[in-house]
């Protein structure tokens, strides 16, 4: 399988657990003899501006974001780690899927505005890190990422296994605690994406 993996972190350092999260998932995915295709957006300066003449469906796009595109399209499978930010994925990131995720791309309108989703017969991982207890995040805000990732964004685009899971708190986690929890990310890369 091509596997695509995407992390929004804007550590520089790449001393994140988001970071720990995304290399693990390529270690695993690489150990299973899947292809991999790696982004860590901010350490390549990816920008998340949309501007306006890329917007038409047939407009001509930047070649980096044709490259992009190109290897969304092609991918048999996605991993996407991130922060939550005030209940989404950083602004580099939702940058990143209004450049790339693009009508004619991954989606097209069909008669009467019904969605065709291209992504069909793929898989989605998305792995989120935030500081909110679970308890807490549910009873304030309900999983806004979830619906974001699972229904928006890849469930639009035709996806149907999608697997999402949220480590949390990881300001108050201790490294015994972090290194269950890179286990657990190994084995649902594991389990999404078998050798």
């Amino acid at each position: 399988m091509r596997v695509l993996v995407v992390i929004g972190h804007q550590n520089p350092e790449q001393t994140s657990f988001c970071h720990a999260i995304a290399r693990t998932a390529v270690e695993e995915l690489s150990h299973a003899g899947h292809e991999v295709v790696f982004h860590d957006l901010y350490d390549e300066g990816f920008d998340p501006v949309l501007p306006h003449g890329e917007v038409p469906r047939d407009s001509d796009v930047p070649a980096d974001i044709s490259r992009h595109c190109e290897e969304v399209r092609s991918a048999d499978g996605y991993v996407v780690v991130h922060p939550n930010w005030w209940g989404q994925p950083p602004a580099i990131l939702k940058g990143w899927i209004d450049r790339v995720f693009r009508q004619g791309v991954v989606y097209e309108f069909g008669e009467q505005g019904a969605v065709d989703g291209f992504l069909a017969g793929r898989t989605a991982v998305v792995i989120t890190t935030s500081n909110t207890p679970r308890d807490v995040e549910v009873e304030l805000f309900g999983d806004p990422l979830e619906n974001l990732w699972k229904t928006c964004i890849f469930g639009f685009c035709g996806v149907e296994r999608f697997t999402r899971r949220n480590f949390e708190s990881v300001i108050m986690s201790t490294l015994e605690q972090r290194q269950d929890w890179l286990s657990e990310a190994r084995s649902i890369i594991r389990e999404n994406f078998p050798g």
